[in-house]
């Protein structure tokens, strides 16, 4: 299992106002991104996806992100293939990545 600590960060909007921003958040903006023929299919992918979405809600109220490996290595290929260059701008974003990249493997 991996566990990832969620910190919060306030990014400006286009508009000028500020949001609350978070690895959910913007892992959730990656997969909406995708493109529709490279969306994962299949009942496996379906099934990640389910204890993906679980693991989201039950970071949103604890905290932490708590992954099995199968699912952190989902989402992991998913950060290191469509990853947006520019967001490398965002500090807080960059930290945010590099805590879930660089999470070990706990417990067995």
């Amino acid at each position: 299992m991996r566990i990832i600590k969620i910190k919060k960060w306030q990014a400006p909007m286009p508009n000028g106002e500020m949001r609350e921003e978070d690895l959910l958040v913007a892992i959730n903006a990656l997969i909406g991104a995708k493109k529709p023929e490279d969306i994962p299919r299949g009942l496996d992918a379906f099934r990640i996806m389910g204890k993906v979405a679980q693991a989201f809600d039950d970071a949103d109220k604890t905290g932490e992100l708590k992954l099995e490996e199968r699912e952190y290595t989902f989402l992991k290929g998913i950060i290191e293939k469509d990853i947006p260059c520019t967001w490398g701008f965002n500090k807080d974003l960059m930290a945010a990545i590099d805590d879930f990249l660089n999470t070990k493997e706990q417990g067995g």
